[in-house]
């Protein structure tokens, strides 16, 4: 298949790896510009299911243009009202999504992560070679490629490579340096699972705060399961946690043992979920999001951390935009410049919606907290229009000819 593959290419062999959203997305820009495209995913397939994600402002456009906006408005997952409970329990205010996140009804997408990750393969598998259950383990650069060595032992060279491996990327790593010298701490973890719809809720969420602590349920439509999240504040990011489930569900437990409301069914659901994902709420910040042959995209470049909303979206443009460039551009040197120079305002715009520990969704201190509810209480049922600006704040260049 690789000498298949490679023998298509107009423009030359590129290797992504990852292939989540901004993997798949940069794949389908690369192989309609001429590029013969390998990915390769760590995981044995595709992940179905997974939380609500939202896509907004510029990366509409750039779904529109893939030709994938029908097929993902069709799996619209329309959240319709947001409560948030005070620590006792008591409802403290329910209000639209959109009001809270600043989004566009009507307009803004909500899908399941799953739900577009397979839309976006669907676009291009059968375009671009994709290599599951694998991961690239070594890159060595030299002047007319990429040596690369998988983690199966597979040897093969590429003419650029791709990092699309998100917020813990290996290729960043290879290529940049340990994660720990971009890692940008928001203050925050969290613990994601699904769990049973014990409140039978339907089209909405229910978000109960107490100091520094957050438990949510979400349900995605009319479901006998709910996605369940546990979101606490921790001052120094865990990195020894990320590769430990046990660890990770005993450091959860503990947080939240002794609250009330749901949580202790949540806590129990935590323990026994087979889809748990464990991470710490952050940024990757990193003066260069290119290294000769190699560029990185999406989080892997520059995640804005979940409680910006924006990921996904960030991703489906810098994937557009890295694309783009190395179409337009005489060689690769000259594509990675413009791809940052083009793309970053936009990017860090995007990332300074948060600060360290002054997120809504889970303030630290009982000042925040209150603050919060009240501006919470004065929240009416109908979204603001328009959107944030900074959603909208990059107009796409035209296609590549």
């Amino acid at each position: 298949m690789a000498t298949t593959y490679a023998a298509a290419a107009k423009k030359g062999t590129v290797l992504v790896s990852g292939a989540s959203i901004a993997g798949p997305a940069v794949a389908y820009w690369l192989h309609r510009y001429g590029f013969a495209v390998t990915v390769v995913e760590k995981a044995p397939g595709m992940r179905g299911g997974g939380y609500p994600i939202d896509v907004r402002g510029t990366a509409l456009e750039v779904i529109r243009r893939m030709g994938l906006l029908p097929q993902l408005q069709e799996a619209h997952v329309e959240t319709r009202l947001l409560t948030f409970l005070d620590t006792d329990g008591s409802t403290v205010a329910s209000a639209h999504p959109q009001s809270v996140m600043g989004g566009v009804e009507g307009t803004d997408l909500e899908v399941r992560r799953g739900d577009l990750t397979n839309v976006l393969y669907g676009a291009v598998a059968d375009d671009v070679e994709f290599v599951f259950d694998d991961s690239v383990d070594t890159l060595t650069q030299h002047a007319h490629g990429v040596d690369v060595t998988f983690r199966s032992g597979t040897h093969r060279s590429f003419d650029l490579v791709v990092g699309a491996d998100g917020l813990h990327s290996r290729t960043r790593e290879i290529v940049f340096g340990p994660e720990q010298q971009f890692h940008h701490h928001l203050g925050y973890c969290f613990a994601g699972f699904t769990m049973r719809n014990v409140l039978g809720l339907s089209h909405e969420g229910v978000l109960w705060n107490t100091i520094g602590r957050t438990a949510a349920l979400y349900a995605v439509r009319d479901s006998d399961e709910v996605h369940g999240l546990l979101v606490f504040a921790r001052p120094e990011p865990l990195y020894d946690a990320f590769r430990d489930p046990a660890a990770q569900r005993d450091l959860v437990a503990a947080t939240f043992a002794g609250d009330g409301w749901e949580v202790p069914t949540m806590v129990a659901a935590m323990r026994d979920a087979d889809d748990l994902f464990f991470d710490v709420v952050s940024q990757i910040r990193q003066p260069r999001w290119t290294n000769g042959r190699v560029a990185l995209v999406g989080d892997a470049a520059a995640a804005p951390s979940f409680l910006t909303g924006q990921g996904s979206s960030l991703a489906l443009v810098g994937a557009y935009m890295l694309a783009g460039t190395l179409a337009t551009h005489r060689d690769h040197t000259a594509a990675f410049a413009a791809y940052e120079r083009e793309t970053r305002g936009f990017v860090e715009l995007n990332q300074a919606r948060v600060g360290v520990g002054d997120a809504t969704l889970c303030p630290t201190t009982a000042e925040a907290l209150a603050r919060r509810n009240e501006r919470l209480r004065g929240l009416t049922t109908l979204p603001p229009q328009p959107g944030r600006p900074e959603h909208s704040a990059l107009t796409l260049p035209a296609v590549a000819a």
